[in-house]
């Protein structure tokens, strides 16, 4: 018997683009660079480290949305490029990549500058400062409410199977990787926000002047712990590390409860889009079998958006 191994019909393009989240992000970035530029001034001439701090953080925030944008645009202008296997998805997550690694530059610089302030206080004008940081606050809040459409708790990847009356699955939305990370990085820079401020109020009504350079230390940690986060998400897309993924299981379970005298010999899933998985599916069946017949019983998942299946008898 000769391996059947034939695809799903299928697009190469699994980029379905993100036209409302693209625009707001684009509003949120010119609002952040504005505010960036307005917070490291006051920072510089009011000589505060924390609203500095939190102006770095901002300009953490403006360049990853900056980032994101630029990737948007790039891969809706390569989207009919051939040269893509997969579409142009990955562009996005590329430009992520790389805000995380420019971010941890970003909290470096933070966290050198408030250690040395610590060592080498001077005098701050808490209350322009405390003015500025408040601002800083509201932009925050205004860009979380920009880009929270975009943003969903956990994913819902729950799946009723049917043995009698065959399957049925459902999930939720899956995320936008650029928009997610926007998103959790404007509540982290509303975070440092309250800090900066919490840190000029103590050091105005308390004289506890080491705070704002605490704070600088503090705004620091949130941005790397940040940049880490999206290094980890962003890279294991990047590498392909989608094995532990609970559509893998979810294949195999089908071929299990389905064709009960079929072993998988090789199994390979990889992300080509945002909830949207490729796979590569060897079978050894000691039972009459086609690959027609699995690629059924695999369409209930659909983010599987593109599969090969190879069926082949055991050897001997």
């Amino acid at each position: 018997m000769q391996p059947d191994a034939t695809p799903y019909a299928h697009s190469h393009q699994f980029n379905d683009g993100n036209p409302l989240a693209e625009r707001n992000t684009l509003r949120a970035v010119v609002i952040t660079a504005v505010m960036m530029v307005v917070e490291i001034a006051g920072g510089y001439v009011l000589n505060s480290m924390a609203l500095l701090a939190d102006g770095w953080h901002m300009s953490s925030h403006a360049l990853a949305l900056g980032l994101s944008v630029a990737a948007y645009a790039l891969a809706r202008k390569l989207a009919g490029d051939r040269r893509f296997a997969f579409g142009t998805w990955k562009i996005e997550v590329l430009g992520g990549y790389s805000s995380a690694l420019l971010l941890g530059v970003v909290a470096a610089l933070m966290l050198f500058q408030s250690v040395e302030r610590l060592l080498s206080p001077s005098a701050i004008h808490y209350d322009e400062a405390i003015v500025i940081a408040v601002i800083g606050l509201a932009v925050n809040l205004l860009c979380a409410w920009l880009l929270k459409d975009g943003h969903h708790h956990g994913h819902d990847h729950g799946h009723d199977h049917g043995h009698a009356h065959g399957h049925h699955h459902h999930h939720g939305h899956h995320h936008d990787i650029n928009l997610r990370s926007a998103y959790l990085h404007v509540v982290a820079d509303a975070a440092t926000s309250v800090l900066a401020i919490l840190a000029l109020l103590g050091g105005k009504l308390f004289g506890a002047a080491w705070l704002d350079p605490v704070m600088g230390i503090v705004g620091a940690g949130l941005v790397a712990n940040w940049a880490y986060g999206l290094l980890k998400q962003s890279g294991k897309v990047l590498l392909d590390a989608e094995m532990d993924s609970p559509v893998v299981q979810e294949i195999r379970d089908v071929v299990a409860e389905q064709f009960p005298q079929t072993a998988v010999s090789d199994l390979h899933v990889w992300r080509v889009g945002k909830g949207r998985y490729a796979c590569i599916l060897a079978l050894v069946s000691h039972a009459p079998l086609t690959a027609a017949a699995v690629r059924e019983q695999l369409a209930i998942h659909d983010e599987l958006a593109h599969v090969t299946v190879e069926v082949a008898l055991p050897a001997g």
